[in-house]
């Protein structure tokens, strides 16, 4: 094959077998030939260089990609289509997400990541490193100043005015010096190539930075598609800056390396919670939620089920607002009563510090080199975007005629950036007499036009603009590292315009709709080779290792076994309900099954009160069955359990495997998103055998999430309390399946005794037990007696009472106590509970039945106030 290339070359990794290594093309002329142009007046990524005008030559490939594609060879360029396939495949193994919210709520999208990655010289990045490092010390600097001796206010330096009126700024926290006198542990930069090929700052992250988490997802999944290159090109690696800021958080506390470390979430809901999940993960961090903590003495203490446990610090996610109810928004539910405290008094580390959110503001931009030599006694190494505060009024008066040069920035948290030059006449001057009405809420920001790098799409590389997010991290001794890399946003299209009104950062951001991409920082020495897995344990150390069960997760896990006992027990009488509903159409089911599955539909949610019962109208009872199964708002219906099944698995991200989470996400969907479309489709009515086939399908992968969570889960508290949550519910849903049967005499009828035995899933052991036969006794003896049979009250209730008191080991007294209430089914005498009395009516069975439910409801209520509230008698701590 000739070394030129032609415009009908094959892109499909499918014809690799057909091409000999000698007849494959050069790669770095595939990769020429499919550069597309750049926009005039921006720097090119690609090529290193601006943008030649449009119509011009393209100049060659930049030394850096072409040492890129000349590793991957024409075999990797060929094959770019699987590669991205496989990025695709394996973000969505991950469960990579990032909620959005608009005005529909929140919606969860995977994690958009393209497949080429941002590349950056060693040189270049040495000059990066400087200058972000700089302005670390510079931010930490202006903190302890504001928080202390307000020198930087006094002398004028910052404008008082600007600071304190910044909601962010915090007033309970002047006076406060943090441990080892740092405020700042993380800081984030968002960096913007210029035309000139210059690195300027556009922004800065300092309340509570996000993106460490999805940048090493990046990196892990982007690393293994290019090996080649990633070894060729010596690309710095990431672990041993993740952890020196582990290590550097854990020398600012007195515990040193002993130090508790957990990562404080908003929870599911928030639009980074992945990241939180995968972070604390990687880190060996616990994930917690405010809830999950409590302030005792000026310490903060994690609510286990083992008790109270130190934790010394907390990298947080929670907005400075939201962190202490007690001190700052009262109404917060996220944060922890008395944490400013704590930290006030070092019973705790909070990384960042509260009250940094005021850094951010566009308005300091100006200032900030003045506030470098007084602090520093330096020169600003990366240079920023220029910026007018228009609360300064020379500043808003000089400007104020070339409005239309600027992007219009609020001062303060709340508003939305607006690129002037592209506003109508009507809006232009409705936004300058805004401004004009309150200037010091409004920046003027000079307009940069970020560089673009190559975007691999379908056989072309289209250039789209991009940011760098770059992370400084504080070594807990004064000093600063950077992370060799960062996380690249890039626009979704070519063509595509920043959101501006809608609320969009006019850098790109992910909630505007951005992707991102790994960035790969060259190295000139060796890579560097450390790795976060942990030290080898002694053998005196392995007796004292467990996995730490929070309040918060063990109350998850223990409804994420009753929602998935739920949602199976609500299948199962569903599809027994339709099958009951169209023998009784063919006259083959009695009357006294019709009126057990209505009161069991009714107090199972599968019908609403208001519904005729069968006898009254089948049609409106099955239509009114299969509406309710995807009704989402009904507290009890199949679609409402799965979701909140979802929930659950959503906040055990940090627990679960990606495999069982995909799948109880995915058994959720499809049985909401099936039964809704033939719902719609036949416009309120269903084929009977395709809303069958539906529940069928379902039933099926709840049975799959069943044996995820017996067979490949670790067996510790957390594994318990699901496994506790489910027999407390297959405890409860029999014992009425039984006391309704009997109530109703179902035990005479043929198709009665069936569903008895269908509805505890029995019916294959019945008849290899017992064959024929239709008797009391029997039945009894293996839906209640049998300890063999796992839907069997016995074994169930026998279940719960090991792994209760397995469970609740460190608590041997009140365990026991409970347990002592639980019934005792395979005691039950056979001779009295099967036998009618004069009224032919089993009336102590009945009664046991009835307690049965009591008492598991019962133990769930003990359940949640012990384990999950801790309100019970004796407190228990573990000072560490």
């Amino acid at each position: 094959m000739s070394k030129t290339v032609s415009a009908s070359l094959p892109q499909q990794s499918s014809l690799l077998p057909e091409l000999l290594p000698q007849d494959l093309p050069d790669p770095l002329a595939l990769a020429a030939a499919a550069v597309l142009q750049g926009k005039e007046g921006r720097y090119s990524e690609l090529h290193q260089r601006p943008n030649g005008r449009p119509g011009a030559a393209p100049p060659p490939l930049g030394p850096l990609w072409q040492q890129f594609f000349a590793a991957s060879g024409a075999a990797g360029w060929l094959d770019l289509a699987g590669r991205r396939q496989r990025t695709q495949r394996r973000v969505q193994e991950d469960g990579a997400s990032y909620n959005v919210y608009d005005e529909g709520g929140q919606s969860s999208r995977a994690w958009p990541l393209e497949l080429l990655p941002m590349l950056i010289a060693a040189d270049e990045w040495r000059a990066i490193e400087r200058g972000v490092a700089q302005r670390a010390r510079l931010l930490n600097a202006a903190l302890a100043d504001v928080y202390g001796a307000r020198r930087l206010l006094d002398e004028g330096l910052l404008p008082a005015s600007l600071v304190f009126a910044h909601p962010q700024y915090l007033r309970a926290l002047h006076g406060c010096r943090p441990l080892g006198g740092i405020h700042l542990h993380i800081a984030a930069f968002d960096l913007a190539r210029g035309p000139d090929g210059l690195w300027w700052v556009v922004g800065q992250r300092t309340q509570a930075p996000s993106g460490l988490g999805y940048l090493l997802e990046n990196r892990l999944i982007i690393g293994q598609q290019f090996p080649e290159a990633f070894r060729a090109m010596s690309v710095q690696r990431l672990a041993a800056s993740f952890q020196a800021l582990l290590q550097g958080l854990q020398r600012l506390s007195p515990e040193g390396e002993r130090a508790r470390v957990a990562l404080l979430t908003p929870g599911p809901r928030n639009e980074t919670y992945f990241e939180h999940a995968f972070l604390a993960r990687y880190l060996g961090l616990t994930l917690v939620e405010g809830g999950d903590l409590t302030v005792r003495e000026d310490k903060v203490f994690l609510k286990t089920t083992l008790g109270l446990e130190r934790v010394h610090v907390l990298l947080r996610r929670v907005d400075d607002e939201y962190l202490d109810p007690l001190e700052l928004r009262s109404d917060s539910a996220l944060g922890v009563a008395g944490l400013l405290q704590a930290m006030r008094a070092g019973g705790v580390v909070v990384a960042n510090a509260p009250g940094a959110g005021w850094l951010e503001s566009p308005g300091l931009s100006a200032f900030w080199p003045g506030v470098a030599q007084a602090l520093l006694g330096e020169e600003l190494l990366l240079p920023a975007t220029t910026a007018w505060w228009c609360g300064e009024d020379s500043a808003w008066r000089q400007q104020r005629e070339r409005l239309a040069d600027f992007i219009v920035a609020p001062t303060f948290p709340g508003g939305a950036p607006s690129v002037v030059a592209d506003l109508a006449p009507a809006a232009r001057a409705a936004l300058l007499a805004r401004i004009a009405a309150d200037p010091a809420a409004y920046t003027l920001q000079a307009r940069i036009r970020p560089s673009e790098m190559p975007v691999w799409d379908q056989g072309l590389l289209e250039p789209r603009p991009a940011v760098l997010r770059v992370f400084a991290l504080s070594d807990g001794l004064g000093g600063w590292r950077v992370l060799p890399g960062g996380l690249t946003r890039v626009a979704t299209r070519r063509d595509e315009q920043p959101r501006r009104e809608s609320g969009g950062d006019p850098w790109l951001s992910m909630q505007g709709g951005s992707a991102s991409v790994d960035t790969w920082v060259m190295t000139e020495g060796k890579v560097d080779s450390t790795s976060l897995l942990p030290k080898p344990l002694q053998a005196a150390d392995l007796a004292q290792v467990h996995w730490t069960v929070t309040s918060r997760s063990a109350e998850n896990l223990f409804w994420l076994g009753r929602y998935s006992e739920r949602a199976e027990n609500s299948l199962r009488l569903a599809r027994l309900t339709l099958d009951a509903l169209a023998g009784s159409m063919r006259g083959s089911t009695s009357a006294q099954v019709l009126r057990v599955l209505d009161a069991l539909a009714r107090r199972y949610g599968l019908v609403g009160e208001d519904v005729p019962t069968p006898q009254q109208s089948l049609r409106l009872f099955e239509r009114a069955l299969v509406k309710a199964l995807v009704d989402t708002e009904g507290s009890n219906s199949v679609a409402w359990n799965l979701r909140a099944l979802q929930s659950c698995a959503q906040a055990l991200r940090e627990r679960l495997s990606s495999e069982h989470w995909q799948l109880i996400h995915e058994t959720a969907d499809q049985f909401i998103e099936q039964l809704s479309a033939l719902l719609a489709a036949g416009q309120g009515s269903i084929p009977l055998s395709e809303a069958l086939g539906v529940l069928a399908r379902a039933d099926t992968h709840l049975a799959a999430i069943t044996g995820a969570q017996t067979d490949r889960m670790t067996r510790d508290d957390g594994w318990r309390l699901l496994s506790v949550g489910r027999q407390i519910e297959r405890l409860d849903f029999l014992s009425n399946v039984l006391i309704e049967g009997f109530g109703e005499g179902l035990q005479q009828h043929d198709d009665g005794f069936a569903l008895m035995l269908g509805l505890f899933d029995s019916t294959i052991t019945y008849r290899a037990q017992f064959q024929g036969r239709r008797e009391v006794p029997p039945l009894l003896q293996l839906l209640v007696r049998d300890s063999d049979n796992p839907r069997s009250l016995a074994w169930v209730a026998s279940t719960l009472r090991g792994r209760f008191l397995k469970l609740s080991r460190h608590d041997s007294s009140w365990a026991l106590e409970q347990v002592r209430a639980l019934p005792l089914p395979e005691r039950w005498p056979m001779e009295r509970i099967a036998e009618p009395d004069a009224e032919g009516r089993y009336a102590l069975l009945t009664t046991l039945l009835q307690a049965c439910s009591e008492q598991a409801q019962a133990l769930s209520v003990q359940i949640g106030r012990r384990l999950f509230s801790h309100v019970g008698s004796v407190e228990r701590m573990v000072w560490q």
